[in-house]
């Protein structure tokens, strides 16, 4: 029976779970187990809980918090101030974004690989009134702050790019040491914000708001992996960390501005596991990370398609490193192509490889599970619950196993809305029934058997001639061919087809491979029609932080190779 030390509190609200108090809860059950190592830091659960403590007496200490309670808010509106995470991966990501969350401020995450123009339009679209950066970000922020009247706290974080302290600026270190304000400090609630930006690969980005219970509970850990019933208390949370003893390690090498990564964190914390960071965090680095994976022991490692995983099998197969104790490795975000996953397996026979489905809209709604001689179909997945389904075209109601195609939906906890925006608010939380869903636009195919066929993104879908290419499909089926090594697929007008399916792809390095080639091996997976019209080569396919493609780019590649065919 797990027994809280003397003078600890732990909140009993009734109406749900905010993420810092599921952060203290097993800081004061487990306060010497470690929960983050990066290079020669070693933080314990109880270390990190203090310092989480100082930078939430300083936000409030600045007049920052909650000023207008939920139920006085539409979907759309925020009632709390908000904190921006301009930060690459370290104890600090972790720190200020529990730390925002213990002084009711909603911290949010700011892509870090954002130029001035881009930076700006997040930082006034969130209304930003904190912001803590690495100081390697300094000139950036320093270029646009005048453009930020509302921007009145900077905390800048050290690091090796030597830049000094911002005028006006607080040091981290200074930070974490703030002492507990004399007014004392605000009680988080389950229906605080949880802010995510979407990463704008189907328009500007877009701040999606989740209750805290909401998130927590559908991707964060408050349900237990392998169950559906998640956690009744505070007090259940505790217990479950105790008697993990110790709980897993995970190596995070996705970026923790990436919604997925902060998911994955969450789980790790709820179970009193152990978060470790990669050595290098400029850039992937596959020798790096499994050196450190090695000398961590880690069980899991989280990856973002094929874009981390086959670096990683590369590095797997040319090196020496023993990870006979890794038991999973886990995909989100990103495609996993069935190549690269039968591959793993064949490196790493011991392992299993947990694909995962959801959006920052949604969050986790399907995983299919793959171990040696027992493969998943490729983009097939099982609903988490029965809050997963598919709905018909027009939005007016669920299909049944077997009806075939639509849109993938998610019911019950969902997001409140998009910060600022009651229009597409309406448009992806829609009412079917008297029940609210999130339909953020991807098509999907509901089978027989209740399992679901993810198709892709509506909004990467290629109409030509009247037939809907779904790009993903596409790049699955060029992926199969062993000298491509990454691909992506985008449409490019056609006096023709109105628009034409272009592949840009990057091959294996001394490959010998043709065009023909590639285009006979993709026709033996999907209809001829899919077929891509032209196939354009590239050095790098180029790709966010997170794994997912940037079509952007790669339309720009296709479009500039030739003039429209037709």
């Amino acid at each position: 029976m797990f027994h809280f030390a003397p003078g600890s509190v732990m909140t009993t609200d009734q109406s749900g779970f905010n993420l810092s108090t599921v952060f203290d809860t097993v800081a004061r059950a487990v306060p010497d187990q470690e929960v983050l190592v990066w290079r020669e830091r070693r933080l314990t659960y109880g270390e990190m809980n203090a310092r989480i403590d100082g930078i939430a007496h300083f936000l409030v200490e600045q007049g920052l918090g909650c000023h207008t309670e939920r139920d006085q808010l539409a979907g759309h509106e925020s009632g709390q101030d908000h904190f921006g995470l301009y930060l690459r991966n370290g104890n600090e990501y972790l720190e200020a974004m529990v730390a925002g969350y213990r002084a009711r401020v909603a911290s949010f995450n700011v892509n870090y690989r954002y130029v001035e123009e881009e930076l700006l339009y997040l930082l006034v679209d969130a209304d930003t009134k904190a912001l803590v950066y690495h100081a390697e970000f300094a000139p950036r922020v320093a270029a646009i702050r005048d453009r930020l009247p509302d921007l009145r706290v900077l905390i800048q974080v050290a690091d090796e790019s030597g830049h000094d302290l911002l005028p006006g600026a607080v040091a981290y270190d200074e930070v974490v040491r703030t002492p507990a304000p004399a007014a004392g400090m605000p009680t988080p609630t389950a229906d605080d914000l949880f802010i995510l930006y979407t990463g704008g690969t189907t328009g500007m980005p877009k701040g999606v708001l989740w209750r805290h219970d909401d998130v927590y509970v559908s991707s964060m850990g408050g349900t237990p992996f392998g169950t559906t019933e998640p956690f009744t208390s505070y007090a259940a949370i505790a217990e479950a960390a105790v008697n993990a003893n110790g709980g897993m390690t995970s190596l995070m090498i996705p970026p923790l501005m990436h919604g997925a990564a902060q998911w994955s964190s969450f789980y790790m914390i709820t179970g009193g596991g152990k978060i470790v960071i990669p050595d290098n965090v400029q850039h992937f680095d596959p020798v790096d990370a499994l050196t450190v994976a090695v000398r961590e022991k880690v069980v899991s490692i989280p990856v973002v398609g094929d874009a981390v995983a086959r670096p990683l099998l590369d590095e797997i197969v040319r090196g020496n490193y023993d990870l006979s104790g890794l038991a999973a490795i886990n995909n989100g975000s990103a495609p996993l192509t069935p190549g690269v996953r039968a591959q793993l397996l064949e490196a790493l026979p011991h392992i299993l490889v947990m694909d995962a489905a959801g959006a920052s809209e949604t969050g986790l709604q399907m995983s299919s599970m793959s171990v040696k001689g027992m493969e998943a179909e490729a983009a097939t997945f099982t609903p988490v619950d029965a809050r997963t389904t598919v709905v018909d075209e027009q939005f007016t109601r669920p299909l049944e196993p077997g009806e075939g195609g639509g849109w993938l939906a998610q019911r019950g906890r969902v997001p409140l809305g998009y910060l600022g925006d009651p229009a597409k608010t309406a448009r992806t939380f829609p009412v079917i029934d008297g029940v609210r869903y999130s339909i953020p636009g991807d098509r999907a195919d509901i089978l027989d058997d209740g399992r679901i066929t993810l198709l892709g993104r509506d909004g990467f879908t290629i109409n030509s001639g009247g037939e809907k290419i779904f790009v993903e499909e596409v790049e699955r089926a060029l992926a199969a061919h062993p000298d491509v090594r990454d691909v992506v697929v985008v449409g490019r007008p056609s006096e023709r087809w109105g628009s034409e399916a272009v592949a840009v792809v990057q091959v294996e390095a001394g490959s010998r491979v043709t065009d023909a080639d590639l285009l006979v091996e993709c026709g033996r997976h999907v209809a001829r029609y899919k077929v891509p019209k032209a196939i354009v080569r590239t050095d790098l396919v180029e790709r966010s932080p997170s794994g997912k493609a940037d079509y952007r780019w790669a339309k720009a590649q296709a479009v500039g190779a030739s003039e429209p065919v037709s």
